[in-house]
């Protein structure tokens, strides 16, 4: 446990560092683009974070390379090398994006490509728990679920890219039950080597996210652009996938222990329930309304958080919740008997559902207190109607009009009058 502390720091103090040396670069050279209509932020900001981010990960993989406690995660160098080439494309990609606004075909062929780069260096799934039993997977098969998966987690992540802190926390979350899990199966489910490459991954991007989040907390300095967040979404998507294979379907008993086993394939996907939620609802409206389903707009779930009323960080820390949650309570099979689990997930849904809705019911109230109060209660306080229409069909605001305009006219004819008379020879 101390190497894995030790890299995810190693990573967190490199990227920390080199994040702040991003932002007085960005904001001394003007390395921003103009804000766009759909951004929440008010200020320009730069969009590099992902570079320092992964330049942290892309360190920390260099030393722990050197180090004998890890010798078994780089035994075989292709898989490792497959993974930071992905990232390494992806980061490019992202950047040119943030730059020169890259259109939505490129970038899907780039996250393909890296998909498929890792799938093909044998980073992929073998097998699938179908109707209570297994299911091998194919080579080829296996492959083509990899790659659409690991796309699929990308893209979600980059989705939810609206507010500041929000893919650094929650990545910081699901990693950290997934880094718990990646180590009950390594001690207790499948008994395999405690150093592995899905733990590893997931301690080294862990602290990449605790190095960047002080500077993309609220109001944000610096922001991971396209480039942090799909390399987040790879990385989880990665580790996830690498886990399965420390699952020898063999061994595992077809009753209670099968689900725990399978956790690995569920819990990236349960952690993810709400950027992915999103990412199917865009991608549903935009082709609904006939556009790519990659164009942007400014109906994601957290543009709606805040156009329900909460703010920036109360947006933030609901999607904190509801992916502790979510993460927590798939882990909690693992200990739980199935019915105490099912109700801590769905009392822990409710309480984050009351404070999702929260702001609806504090308006509505209020609306309906002013509907109700008596119109001499309400002007003697001071309070403006909410429909101001009213006002036009209130008699003595028409008779008040009309007074007004009889009054206008008169005086307007009076000095017409006068005027006439003055010029009169």
């Amino acid at each position: 446990m101390i190497f894995y502390v030790g890299a995810g720091l190693l990573s967190a103090l490199v990227t920390f560092g080199l994040a702040h040396l991003i932002t007085r670069l960005g904001m001394k050279y003007r390395l921003y683009p103009a804000i766009r209509e759909r951004d929440v932020h008010k200020r320009p900001t730069p969009r590099l974070g992902g570079i320092a981010m992964f330049i942290g990960i892309l360190v920390t993989f260099g030393v722990a390379s050197q180090l004998p406690q890890f010798h078994l995660i780089f035994a075989k160098p292709g898989p490792i090398f497959a993974i930071l080439g992905a990232a390494l494309i992806i980061v490019a990609m992202g950047v040119a994006d943030d730059i020169w606004d890259l259109d939505w075909v490129t970038k899907l062929a780039g996250q393909l490509i890296a998909a498929g780069l890792i799938a093909w260096q044998g980073v992929q799934l073998t097998s699938l728990p179908i109707s209570g039993g297994v299911i091998l997977l194919s080579s080829y098969s296996g492959l083509i679920i990899t790659v659409l998966a690991i796309v699929l987690v990308m893209n979600a992540l980059n989705f939810i890219d609206g507010l500041d802190g929000l893919v650094a926390g929650v990545a910081i979350i699901a990693n950290g039950v997934f880094f718990l899990y990646s180590y009950i199966l390594a001690t207790k489910i499948a008994q395999t080597e405690y150093f592995n490459l899905a733990s590893f991954i997931t301690a080294v991007l862990i602290g990449a996210c605790v190095g960047f989040l002080p500077l993309n907390w609220h109001p944000a300095k610096l922001f991971m652009g396209d480039a942090g967040s799909t390399l987040v979404g790879l990385l989880m998507a990665t580790s996830a996938i690498a886990v399965t294979g420390q699952v020898d379907v063999a061994n595992v008993q077809m009753s209670r222990q099968l689900f725990p086993a399978f956790i690995p394939i569920l819990l990236p996907f349960a952690v993810l329930i709400v950027p992915l939620m999103d990412f199917c609802l865009a991608v549903l409206r935009r082709l609904r309304a006939g556009k790519s389903p990659f164009s942007a707009d400014r109906k994601h779930l957290h543009h709606r958080l805040l156009d329900m009323g909460h703010s920036d960080v109360h947006a933030v820390i609901l999607f904190y919740a509801w992916t502790t949650v979510v993460s927590l309570g798939c882990l909690s099979f693992l200990y739980l008997p199935t019915v105490w689990a099912v109700s801590l997930v769905l009392l822990g849904l409710i309480i984050c559902a009351a404070f999702t809705l929260a702001p609806l019911t504090r308006r509505k109230a209020a609306e309906s207190a002013v509907q109700l109060a008596s119109a001499d209660l309400t002007a003697e306080a001071g309070v403006e109607r909410f429909d101001r229409l009213d006002a036009a069909t209130n008699d003595t605001a028409i008779d008040a009009a009309t007074e007004t305009l009889d009054e206008r006219a008169a005086a307007a004819a009076a000095l017409d009058a006068l005027s006439r008379k003055d010029t009169t020879p």
